[in-house]
């Protein structure tokens, strides 16, 4: 009991608070409010406002062809390229992958396999004589 116990709280338990909760908090989340919230924010929304309002207001009043048409080709198209999806990629998914599953692999698959297996394996049930 002391051990087979001792081993899940410590390892399991600490594992799983540590590495996959805090793997989560830190990198799934700060990468989803950082980079996909951030990017969409500077990318789609700047470029929105910037590109293609400007675009309109300059552009679709003076001449659709040059004007508006541009203003999207270059101002909402790129902003949408260069903001909302390089925060999604570099963002929310580095975020992910760095982060959670980082946390996942690292802190609670290591937690669980030094912890409670070892602490199974080593320390208590097993080595019980039973």
């Amino acid at each position: 009991m002391d051990g087979w116990m001792d081993g899940w709280m410590d390892g399991w338990m600490d594992g799983w608070m540590d590495g996959w909760m805090d793997g989560w908090m830190d990198g799934w989340m700060d990468g989803w409010m950082d980079g996909w919230m951030d990017g969409w924010m500077d990318g789609w929304m700047d470029g929105w406002m910037d590109g293609w309002m400007d675009g309109w207001m300059d552009g679709w009043m003076d001449g659709w062809m040059d004007g508006w048409m541009d203003g999207w080709m270059d101002g909402w198209m790129d902003g949408w390229m260069d903001g909302w999806m390089d925060g999604w990629m570099d963002g929310w998914m580095d975020g992910w992958m760095d982060g959670w599953m980082d946390g996942w692999m690292d802190g609670w698959m290591d937690g669980w396999m030094d912890g409670w297996m070892d602490g199974w394996m080593d320390d208590g049930w097993m080595d019980d004589d039973r």
